[in-house]
């Protein structure tokens, strides 16, 4: 997911809740391995080298360099130019670049308390550094002169589409102000980097601290496979012969749908929907309304009334009343068919005699069940022919068809990994054997990795300045099985696998020659790895990859075509769910901040839109990484929505032609339009491109059936 090259530069105070584009090299010869070249045969990081102690230097010494470079551009005697301020630009920042590589590694994937005492410490000098590049008003005065130059004759596309980029950054982030309102834009980035540190640690806290153990008594409904897992866990963290449920939602998610003891289900729930919510010390609701307060009066000073009209200016929704529009159409629609889903669940359990009324801790144990019913589907059932390994070919096979990229594995020991866990492919062309880059995979949960997937690079494709090959990485917190067993997941965590993956297609499929048309648009970037979740479920890769983990069998036709008639089934939870966060997202910064009770305004809210009680939002506002660890998604979380009706969209162009999902010529089109061209294009000319003209959202209403 990543951010244009100088946009990383100004928000660097980020890195700890989402990836970044990561290129270039350093040839200074130091003794802090952080800062030394990658080598090897592929050039990559020196990950099992890395120290937190090395952290603080590394970063002080490449802010420094940085910041030497961009004076240097800054104060040139020469004419701006395209070469000598943009591509000068493209090429600065290399040593700092790298060492976020491993930054970004020790914050989400192996953080520690000693290296949040390090990333604290860092957060305000990186603040500082971002703004000294984002308000150096000698380099933004070169940086206008060739963007109106280049307004008054055009230079080459990708050149034009780099200088409007990065012009238009700049501005947006205040370049243009004058120098008391550039001090304060400066200190207001600087305590929100502080801010938003905090914000994470909180959540990662409650995240590590919030652990249920249970005996032996307490088994029940829950499969072979999880219990063994529990038991491993709970005997790493000292509890032999217990079984332990992580406050994550790959521990929670099966827990609730399948363990018939129903006070543990109410604590295991209470628990993850109270990460950073307990009233306590590592609560974040005053910090989020503080966070609230600094990112509107930051935008007043830069004449726009909210932070979501600031922010959404270079989206595809380009305002919020579009993002709004777009929320509001659905759901209506969403949330009556949760009524529709709670009323078929309750019928269920009145006639089980369970004397109960469903509650929010019921909802995935009595869809389960719901779902045997209508559907004669069991989930546990389907993940017996969802192994984890089986799903990796699978996504290789996807990659070989429509992309035309082969896997082969590289032997373990021969390019360095951060943790026993990660294995690393090489990708190549089919037909040319050309090397397109390195994929690394860190699929199991652990103490010290951040919840969630993820994509990410350690260093990204572009040609201006020699081919650079691509280092992409997939990260996961699938609970790993006892030794000898197979890792079986859900559907929907398999989808979440595809998804992941497209991110990492969308990198080793770029053709771009500068750093920064290596980014995207928000809503736009979650369209293509949203859409390679469809060939999931196509028979191709049902027939070759959904094999029963312990027979070989391939997955009967008949537990086929219950999956596919149920496809559209809880469509009502996984909407409202996820809508409820991106409302709350928009409307929070919508909201005028001065003394706003988080805890209130999030209830009275919910209470407005409606929102069922018998579930709660994806991410409650206590623990909204997405929104306040970081600047990533604030006010951009509606983005999974306007992808998804891309999504719908372009699914039907697939099953319209006549080759169905591996139809060659859609999938060149596929990969020439929506993947090669990251964002050298805009994203709206790009879709029209593919399509022939804009999506439309009944696309999206038919696919999770609201209308026929």
């Amino acid at each position: 997911m990543n951010k244009q090259k100088y946009t990383i530069k100004i928000v660097l105070i980020y890195l700890c809740t989402f990836s970044i584009v990561l290129n270039c090299k350093n040839n200074k010869s130091t003794t802090n391995v952080l800062l030394q070249e990658w080598t090897g045969p592929y050039g990559v990081p020196a990950f099992d080298k890395m120290q937190v102690a090395d952290i603080q230097s590394a970063v002080e010494q490449g802010m420094k360099e940085n910041l030497e470079e961009i004076d240097a551009i800054a104060n040139s005697t020469e004419a701006p130019t395209f070469e000598n301020t943009i591509e000068a630009m493209e090429r600065s920042g290399s040593t700092l670049d790298n060492v976020f590589t491993y930054y970004g590694i020790l914050s989400s994937n192996m953080s520690s308390p000693e290296f949040r005492e390090v990333q604290a410490t860092l957060a305000p000098k990186l603040s500082e550094f971002s703004s000294k590049i984002s308000q150096n008003q000698k380099l933004f005065e070169r940086i206008k002169i060739v963007y109106e130059n280049a307004q008054k004759t055009p230079l080459e596309d990708d050149q034009q589409r780099v200088v409007e980029l990065i012009y238009k950054g700049f501005a947006i982030r205040g370049a243009a102000l004058d120098e008391d309102k550039k001090s304060r834009y400066a200190a207001i980035d600087k305590e929100l980097s502080t801010l938003y540190n905090t914000f994470s640690n909180n959540v990662l806290h409650d995240e590590e601290n919030y652990v249920t153990y249970l005996d032996d008594t307490q088994l029940g409904g829950l499969s072979e496979g999880f219990i063994k897992s529990a038991a491993a866990i709970a005997k790493s963290k000292g509890q032999d012969g217990k079984y332990a449920i992580t406050n994550t939602r790959s521990s929670m998610d099966p827990f609730l749908t399948y363990s018939t003891e129903r006070a543990l289900r109410k604590q295991v729930w209470t628990n993850y929907y109270s990460r950073g919510d307990n009233n306590d010390e590592y609560d974040n609701k005053a910090l989020i309304a503080e966070i609230l307060k600094l990112r509107r009066e930051r935008v007043e000073l830069l004449g726009h009334q909210n932070y979501a009209e600031w922010r959404l200016q270079d989206r595809m929704a380009k305002t919020p009343e579009n993002a709004m529009q777009l929320m509001e159409a659905v759901w209506p629609a969403a949330i009556a068919r949760v009524a529709e889903e709670v009323a078929d669940m309750q019928a269920i359990a009145n006639t089980n005699g369970d004397n109960i009324t469903i509650e929010p801790w019921d909802y995935r144990y009595y869809a389960e069940k719901v779902r045997v019913a209508k559907y004669d589907l069991n989930s546990d059932e389907v993940k017996q022919y969802l192994q984890l390994d089986k799903l990796r070919e699978a996504m290789f096979y996807v990659a070989g068809r429509l992309f035309n990229y082969k896997f082969e594995p590289v032997p373990v020991g021969s390019v360095p990994v951060f943790h026993e866990d990660v294995n690393v492919w090489e990708v190549t062309d089919l037909d040319s054997g050309e090397h397109i880059g390195l994929w690394y995979l860190d699929p199991f949960a652990r103490e010290g990795k951040r919840s969630g997937a993820w994509a990410t690079t350690y260093r990204s494709h572009t040609t201006f300045d020699g081919k650079k090959t691509v280092l992409a990485s997939n990260n996961s917190n699938f609970i790993k099985a006892a030794p000898g067993e197979a890792v079986l997941i859900s559907w929907d965590d398999a989808e979440t696998f595809f998804h992941e993956f497209g991110h990492a297609l969308h990198f080793f499929s770029s053709n771009v020659k500068y750093p920064t048309l290596n980014g995207g648009v928000r809503d736009y970037t979650e369209f293509q790895s949203q859409l390679l979740e469809r060939w999931l479920s196509t028979d191709e890769i049902i027939s070759k990859y959904l094999v029963h983990y312990k027979t070989g069998e391939v997955i009967p036709e008949t537990l086929v075509a219950k999956i596919k008639k149920a496809a559209t089934f809880n469509q009502g939870f996984g909407t409202t769910e996820y809508l409820a966060s991106a409302l709350m997202d928009m409307k929070l910064h919508l909201a005028d901040p001065e003394g706003m009770d988080v805890g209130v305004f999030e209830k009275e809210t919910l209470d407005a839109l409606k929102m069922p009680k018998e579930l709660p939002m994806r991410h409650r506002t206590p623990h909204f990484g997405h929104v306040f660890s970081g600047e990533g998604y604030a006010t951009a979380y509606y983005g999974y929505m306007w992808a998804d009706v891309l999504t719908a969209d372009a699914a039907e162009a697939f099953t319209e032609s006549e080759g169905g999902f591996y139809d060659k010529d859609m999938a060149n089109k596929l990969v020439k339009y929506l993947f090669a061209p990251r964002n050298s294009i805009d994203p709206a000319e790009a879709y029209r491109l593919f399509r022939g003209r804009d999506a439309q959202i009944e696309a999206l209403m038919r696919d999770r059936g609201f209308i026929n």
